[in-house]
């Protein structure tokens, strides 16, 4: 075995710890390497992008949809991880929440933990001062909940706070939205991160928005803003200039700006039509009617809005799905008459609290008169009695004989495009979900279906997490977290063995199911967002096949009819490419918002032509919200040539693999000078280590340690961490080293083939910046007997070689002190060069900012000059008026003259003010740069390379 000194160890542990600046590719290396995702040249840019400035207060990444802005965030999240900088929050929508816990948890390795009304409370009962005082855990929460502990959330000492889908924070500046208000109070001075394909949707306004929650020192006030960019006359001007001020906060790239790194499958539609039998549309139109009475006392006045929402979907979506809540509607009633208030169970709809989460406002509360209404109780439970006893004698829906044949197809159509014979069926309840087992158990089915829903208590689920466990106890997999383990053994068993899954919105959330390519929608959401989240687990990065997605449609429904063609194509969401456009989904606003306007056309329209003109009036809207004159200004200002994106993102590849592969080496040459084997045949990623009788083989390559079944090797892997300590509490003298590059054939290094017998003294040492933000540089001094240049590269080339310690080092020289003063000099002057640039940044942007506030006085004296020119044209034009009226005008002209004088006199003092505002925050600024700096020696010896 090769033998390597303490003098190597420490000078990798060095590299492996070096807190590097985070902006720099190198500085995210360490996170990049310990990481489960396929780095694309662009994501790293974004994320580059958002760390670049210690000073900045956040940014805005606005990639279009489907290009990974989650691992883009991900990515800017886990550096200030590892950073130490954990105070993090996750604002996202309520649906969206799981989804990021299992993305950070399975793929960055970072815990988290959801808060929401139920544990905030348990927490504040046990004595929690405040809840969102969380350690080492990134805290999950939805926009109103946060909204709603503005108080709590204002309180903590945020490191970062990521918002999703912020669009829905554009319209901020308007007094109207409530939830963006409180969020940017609260979030004031933290800094952010903001994600949204759709940073511009229908006015230049909503740019104002979303930077004024980033920062509010780059634009003045919203009337400034609108009159310098929204109210001109020269749009090709106002973008140049609108450029020029966001690009310092907004990155978006495209999809077409990518392809070269990201392969795209297709997406193709099947419509499967169905006539549901007479008995089903009986009870459709019975229960419709009765969810349309002006009374109800079975349903929450406070949530009749949401609860009728809910049980038109489960009632579209089986017989089965709606009769045991129409059982429930009776107990309530039940409950009533004999003084007891039941709670309605509505279980059987998934995602039920996730809309409660996201309603703002409650419909309003029962009176008290409806309580007592004892015969219109009794005259409503008769009536549910009825559907009830209806919906039991139905025992076939002509919808599930109809999937059947729709599997039948979609199975031939995805094998002949070379995909796995696997389906993923989507429905909306648990009980239709039953039911299915059942139907495609008895044809031919039986043992090929998995489940999935929120709770998974059903025997099958059971069995697979008992069997998933006992194979996994050993290797790391199990989480502790029964929803997630549950859900990682339900997925496994669906790769590898199962035909079918069966998934309620549980399924559409958290999951990547890339080895599977026919989707089913049983039940089609209304909510666009919802439905490109479930095409979104199949069609995404890593899909090899086009995605055949079906789609089942009542054509005996009219309201159905025009729901389908408004997702197909007006959103354009099952077909080509992409998918959905950003321009699309970003017009719906909020997804549940458009599912409660859905519902209010069936809850209001009965009739066929009511029906038509509703959706008619819906579709007209969309279309204006779909803005073609926006869209153009989205493109001039938001995004950048081709051209230059592409040079752009080959340089980031070719940094990032560069980054990546000198981290990995240096990883794998630490573990291997511990006593590491590589992996025989030879693999420079992979390696075994004995510890206490146990052979563990180590992987550097996540995809590879996946398929080999070896650890992946991370640096916050307990073993390792625990040489580099030990590592750098090793002394290390200084000594002669006699490194053998003759007898190392697996490290031939075609410069000492060239430079045979290269002797000389080498220095290490280690300059260290303390200031508003910390790094570290290792400044490498090396003289050799020949003159020969030895650069940063070759040491960490010639430190990987076999060694030994052959006596002492030689003396010091004054050439050697002279190198390592003139690198220390030349690092402190980069640092104070970068120093010098994000502080010109920022004061450019503060100037900017004072110039608009200035502007904004001017503005008002100018408004003062027209009213009073248009006054006293009034005046001298009213000779024919009464002489009192005309000295009441005249009086009034002299009021606003005087008015204008005394804002000529207070102008220059508000523009001091304004100026001394400005240097208070420059000053701010200075201080976060007034960093120091010290160096350390961490070793020096002389060498000779044979």
């Amino acid at each position: 075995m090769d033998s390597y000194t303490p003098h190597q160890i420490r000078f990798f542990a060095e590299q492996l710890l070096l807190k590097r600046p985070q902006s720099s590719i190198d500085g995210l290396a360490s996170t990049m390497s310990g990481v489960k995702v396929d780095l694309n040249p662009h994501q790293v840019d974004a994320a580059l992008f958002a760390l670049k400035s210690p000073l900045s207060n956040g940014a805005l990444l606005a990639d279009e949809v489907g290009l990974g802005k989650t691992i883009e965030a991900g990515l800017v999240l886990a550096q200030c991880w590892s950073e130490r900088k954990r105070r993090i929050l996750l604002i996202v929508p309520a649906a969206l929440r799981t989804q990021w816990r299992t993305e950070l948890d399975e793929k960055f390795y970072i815990k988290s933990r959801i808060l929401e009304s139920t544990n905030y409370n348990k927490a504040k009962k046990d004595g929690e001062y405040n809840p969102f005082d969380i350690k080492d855990e990134v805290v999950i929460c939805s926009y109103n909940f946060a909204s709603l502990k503005e108080i709590d959330v204002k309180s903590i000492a945020w490191d970062l706070v990521i918002i999703d889908e912020a669009h829905r924070l554009r319209n901020v500046y308007k007094s109207s939205n409530v939830t963006g208000t409180r969020l940017r109070r609260a979030l004031s001075g933290k800094r952010k991160l903001l994600l949204t394909a759709t940073p511009l949707q229908n006015n230049l306004m909503e740019l104002f928005g979303l930077v004024s929650i980033i920062d509010e020192h780059v634009f003045g006030d919203a009337r400034t803003y609108r009159d310098m960019y929204v109210s001109v006359n020269n749009e090709e001007m106002r973008n140049h200039a609108l450029k020029q001020r966001l690009k310092q906060f907004c990155k978006r790239t495209l999809r077409k700006q990518v392809t070269e790194y990201v392969n795209y499958t297709n997406r193709i539609a099947v419509l499967q039509e169905y006539t549901p039998t007479a008995d089903e549309e009986t009870l459709y139109n019975y229960v419709s009617d009765y969810l349309r009475s002006d009374r109800l006392y079975a349903l929450p006045q406070g949530q009749r809005t949401l609860i009728t929402l809910v049980l038109r979907k489960l009632l579209a979506s089986s017989s089965f799905a709606i009769s045991d809540t129409l059982n429930s509607l009776i107990e309530r009633l039940e409950g009533k008459l004999k003084g007891i208030e039941k709670e309605l169970c509505l279980d059987d709809y998934d995602t039920y609290e996730e809309l409660l989460e996201e309603q703002e406002d409650a419909d309003g509360s029962a009176s008290d008169d409806l309580l007592k209404d004892r015969e219109g109780i009794k005259a409503e439970l008769d009536e549910l009695r009825k559907y009830f006893d209806l919906s039991r004698s139905i025992t076939y829906n002509a919808k599930g004989q109809n999937l059947l044949s729709a599997l039948k197809q979609g199975f031939e159509k995805t094998e002949s495009l070379g995909g796995k014979r696997k389906a993923v069926i989507f429905t909306e309840s648990r009980r239709t979900q039953e039911y299915l087992l059942n139907l495609l158990s008895d044809n031919g089915y039986s043992g090929e279906i998995v489940f999935l829903n929120g709770s998974n208590n059903d025997k099958i689920s059971k069995k697979i997490y008992a069997e998933w466990k006992e194979q996994h106890k050993n290797d790391g997999a199990i989480s502790g977290s029964r929803q997630a383990d549950m859900k990682a053994a339900v997925v496994e068993e669906f790769r590898d063995r199962a035909s079918v899954l069966i998934g309620t919105e549980a399924a559409a959330e958290g999951i990547n199911l890339q080895f599977c390519s026919l989707i089913v929608n049983y039940d089609l959401p209304w909510n666009p967002q919802r439905i490109e989240q479930r095409i979104g687990r199949c069609h995404r990065y890593g899909q090899k096949n086009d995605v055949v997605v079906v789609n089942f449609l009542n054509r005996k429904n009219a309201a159905d009819v025009r729901v389908y063609e408004l997702l197909d194509l007006k959103f354009r969401l099952f077909s080509g490419l992409f998918g959905s456009s950003d321009e699309v989904l970003g017009s719906i606003e909020a997804g549940v918002d458009f599912e409660k306007r859905i519902a209010s056309i069936y809850q209001n329209c009965k009739k066929q032509e009511q029906i038509q003109a509703e959706f008619d009036r819906l579709q007209e809207e969309l279309s204006e919200r779909i803005n073609e004159k926006m869209s153009a200004a989205r493109q001039s200002i938001l995004e950048n040539f081709d051209e230059e994106v592409a040079a752009r993102l080959k340089g980031c590849q070719e940094d990032t693999l560069m980054g990546l592969d000198k981290f990995s080496r240096w990883l794998c040459n630490f573990f291997i000078m511990q006593g590491a084997e590589r992996v025989e045949p030879l693999d420079q990623w992979r390696f075994a280590y004995t510890d206490d009788g146990v052979r563990i083989t180590y992987n550097v390559q996540w995809k590879d340690a996946e398929r080999k079944g070896d650890i992946f090797l991370r640096k916050d892997d307990p073993l390792l961490q625990k040489w580099l300590n030990h590592a750098l509490s090793v002394p290390v003298p200084a000594v002669k080293l006699h490194f053998d590059h003759t007898n190392s054939p697996d490290h031939k290094i075609s410069f000492l083939e060239s430079h045979p017998n290269l002797k000389g003294i080498f220095s290490l040492d280690k300059l260290i910046y303390t200031g508003f933000e910390n790094e570290e540089h290792l400044i490498y001094s090396v003289i050799t007997e020949d003159d020969t240049e030895i650069d940063e590269d070759m040491v960490n080339r010639f430190m990987e070689l076999p060694a030994s310690i052959i006596g002492k080092c030689d003396p010091e020289t004054e050439e050697l002190v002279k190198k390592r003063s003139a690198g220390i000099a030349e690092q402190q002057a980069k640092i104070e060069e970068e120093n010098k640039k994000y502080f010109l940044e920022e004061c450019a942007k503060l100037d900017a900012y004072s110039e608009d506030l200035k502007e904004g006085l001017q503005r008002e004296l100018k408004e003062i000059g027209k009213e009073i020119t248009e006054k006293k044209r009034i005046f001298k034009s009213s000779t024919d008026r009464p002489l009192a009226e005309m000295l009441d005008m005249k009086a009034e002209v002299n009021k606003l003259e005087e008015r204008r004088k005394k804002m000529r006199r207070e102008l220059y003092e508000r523009e001091d003010e304004i100026d001394a505002a400005n240097e208070r925050l420059q000053d701010e600024i200075r201080s976060k740069l007034s960093g120091t700096s010290r160096t350390e020696h961490i070793m020096m010896l002389s060498f000779e390379i044979v």
